[in-house]
């Protein structure tokens, strides 16, 4: 009996090889299908409607499509892309429809998650001190389209919660760099910088497949944190 979770990738940039490359050395997950694997491709509907899950690392221009139609066919989807979340209103009413689930993160690395909460603790000690201010920086490699990441605005918005500052960010796109964001809280005295450096996409790749898991039979609107949990 074959118990492995069958995935299917839409898109088949640097994530969606990874993860590919993950699943062919899995004992638990089957790659059934793969769309937009060329440019000029459109969805694979037919693979996707074998698929326990489909993982969608895109582009914002065309996921909302992709989640409705997807959707459509009741098939839970695990979202990668970044950028569009001020339209998270209209994807949930997408998914109450359908009556499927989805899974939504800014960055699915686990250290990345951990520095999250790291952030934002760090900024509920120093709102306690005025004379404190924070920024931060990321870089990515030079392909990335959204500036700033959805790493960065997820570390703007932890650290909101936590104090007053207006955490701004400076973006670099250039390179190959998978992903580096950091924050600093200074003062005239002194500075204190926490940064996260991913090395390569492995770890993404990794969440992305426990996201997956987690969401396989699950109905609803979840983020990555949840399946952390």
């Amino acid at each position: 009996m074959n118990l492995k979770t069958k995935i299917a990738l839409i898109g088949f940039g640097k994530m969606g090889r990874e993860i590919d490359a993950l699943c062919r050395e899995s004992e638990n997950f089957e790659v059934v299908s793969v769309s937009y694997k060329n440019i000029t491709d459109k969805l694979d509907l037919k693979g996707i409607a074998k698929a326990d899950v489909a993982i969608d690392f895109t582009s914002k221009d065309i996921v909302l499509e992709n989640i409705e139609k997807v959707s459509r066919l009741g098939i839970n989807m695990v979202i990668g892309t970044t950028g569009w979340h001020e339209d998270l209103d209209s994807v949930k009413k997408i998914v109450k429809k359908y009556k499927t689930g989805l899974l939504y993160g800014q960055n699915f690395s686990a250290g990345a998650n951990i520095f999250f909460k790291i952030t934002a603790f760090a900024a509920g000690l120093f709102a306690k001190f005025s004379e404190y201010d924070a920024y931060g920086m990321e870089i990515h490699h030079k392909a990335k389209l959204d500036s700033p990441s959805g790493t960065a605005l997820k570390i703007r918005d932890e650290i909101k919660k936590n104090s007053p500052y207006k955490i701004n960010f400076t973006s670099i796109r250039a390179g190959r760099n998978p992903g580096f964001h950091e924050v600093v809280f200074d003062s005239p005295a002194d500075g204190i910088t926490l940064s996260h450096q991913a090395y390569n996409r492995t770890g993404f790749a990794k969440g992305a497949l426990l996201a997956a898991l987690f969401l396989k039979n699950k109905k609803g609107v979840y983020s990555f944190e949840d399946a952390l949990k």
